[in-house]
């Protein structure tokens, strides 16, 4: 089976859990919550949220 990474947070999702999202143009997202993808549909930035992999990058906090 294959790890997916939620396309918002970054996290890993084990096999049969989280959001499946296709836009009509063909491209798809996964997403671990629905916080992720309510974060996501609302045009947030992953890199200036700080519990994300990439905001925690940005703002050098790891």
């Amino acid at each position: 089976m294959e790890i997916r990474t939620c396309s918002f947070c970054g996290d890993a999702l084990e096999p049969g859990t989280g959001l499946l999202y296709a836009k009509k143009d063909g491209s798809t997202y996964y997403f671990c919550s629905s916080k992720c993808k309510s974060n996501f549909d609302l045009g947030r930035l992953p890199r200036r949220i700080v519990w994300t992999e990439k905001g925690r990058a940005q703002l050098k906090k790891e």
